[in-house]
This record gives C-alpha cells, sequence and structure tokens, in this order.
C-alpha cells in the first residue's frame, strides 16, 4: 500500500493503492443497518490499524475489497462488528459476542484477549475467513489466525457462528450478550447476511483500543 497517499482519515476519506486493493477511495461512511443501544460506529483508529493490518497479511489475502473489523472496546450491547466494503467505504455493523474467557464476570466488556486452547477467549489479530461448513451451530464459516495472537484458531474451532444468546432480546432484557467460547458469534437472522458479505478468502480484525 502506497502509505503516503492514504490521507485524511480522520475526516472520514482515505485513499488506497490499488496494487493491494480494487477500488477507489474509503469514504468511511457510519451509516449502520441496524439501530441498537450503544455507539457501534467504526472508530477511525480502528480501521487505520485493520488497513496495516490487510497491508501486512495481503499475500495471504485474496479478496480485499471488503474487510471486517470487529472493535472490542465496545460493549457488547453494541454493534461493533463492521463489514466495511472498501471501494465505497459502506460499513454496515452487526452485534458480535465475544469469549467466556475474555469476560469471566459477564460484565459485557472483553477483558482480555487470548490464543491458549482451553481458555474460552477471544484472540486478537487478523483472520482469512475459510470454508463454509455446518455443524451444531448450523451453518458456519471456518477461520484461519495470521497473527502470533490468534495462530492458534484453526486448532480451538473459533468460528463465525449465529448462536441463540445473541440477539436485540438479549440486550433489552439484560444490557449484555451472551458469551462464545471465543467465537464469533452473531445474531441467527444476520448470520446469512454476515457470512454473504464476508465470503471465503477475506480479512477479518479484531482488537480493541
Amino acid at each position: 500500500m502506497d502509505l503516503s497517499r492514504r490521507a485524511l482519515l480522520g475526516a472520514g476519506i482515505a485513499t488506497l493503492s490499488t496494487a493491494v486493493i480494487a477500488g477507489p477511495a474509503l469514504a468511511i461512511n457510519k451509516r449502520r443497518t441496524e439501530k441498537f443501544p450503544g455507539t457501534g460506529s467504526l472508530d477511525p483508529a480502528m480501521l487505520r490499524r485493520a488497513l496495516d493490518a490487510l497491508e501486512q497479511h495481503q499475500s495471504r489475502i485474496p479478496n480485499r475489497d471488503v474487510i471486517a473489523i470487529a472493535d472490542f472496546s465496545v460493549a457488547s450491547r453494541a454493534p461493533r462488528f463492521h463489514v466495511v466494503n472498501v471501494g465505497d467505504g459502506n460499513v454496515s455493523s452487526f452485534l458480535v459476542a465475544h469469549g467466556k474467557g475474555s469476560d469471566p464476570k459477564h460484565t459485557g466488556w472483553l477483558k482480555r484477549f487470548s490464543n491458549k486452547v482451553g481458555s474460552e477467549a477471544t484472540s486478537s489479530g487478523a483472520y482469512r475467513t475459510g470454508d463454509y461448513y455446518t455443524g451444531r451451530h448450523g451453518r458456519s464459516m471456518r477461520l484461519h489466525g495470521l497473527d502470533s495472537s490468534n495462530n492458534n484458531a484453526y486448532d480451538r474451532a473459533i468460528v463465525v457462528h449465529g448462536a441463540w444468546y445473541v440477539s436485540r432480546d438479549m440486550v433489552r432484557d439484560h444490557g449484555v450478550l451472551g458469551r462464545s467460547q471465543g467465537c464469533f458469534a452473531f445474531e441467527q437472522d444476520k448470520l446469512h447476511t454476515v457470512l454473504e458479505r464476508l465470503g471465503q478468502g477475506r480479512m477479518i480484525y479484531a482488537d480493541r483500543a
């Protein structure tokens, strides 16, 4: 990526080199597909870090037209999983759960990341989306961790799936979502949209401020 051409991200616009990403400009449109309690808008600083990760791992991510960013600085009650169309900057945001091991007291806030097998925690870093499959959570997507902070993701069976404990009703009734075992768990009725927009061979970036 030509870093000299990335400008005014804080103002909401970034221009990316077509050597890395096909598409003219990344206009950060904070319009969300759903209205949930909380402030789940995309943080420009988190976007910058995700773009840096995309550049770092470009040889391992064949499809770079869409990326996803999970901002675990935000409470689980808010839509903090952002699917970004790199070409036009459109952002769609969704509720996503974090792992039990990342929030032992079930506060709704991620307290720590872990890459350890058996931790039941969320891992930070860049992931490449993999194969679709049908498992105990129904249709799901495998993930491959690309960093030392999440390179056990495949062995830990960290995947994208739907879950009953992720819903607007959970937010309304309890103020927090339920917790996964480290997976990216979504509302059942949003899972199809998330999977179709992500597709295979794209990047999910997970971190917190």
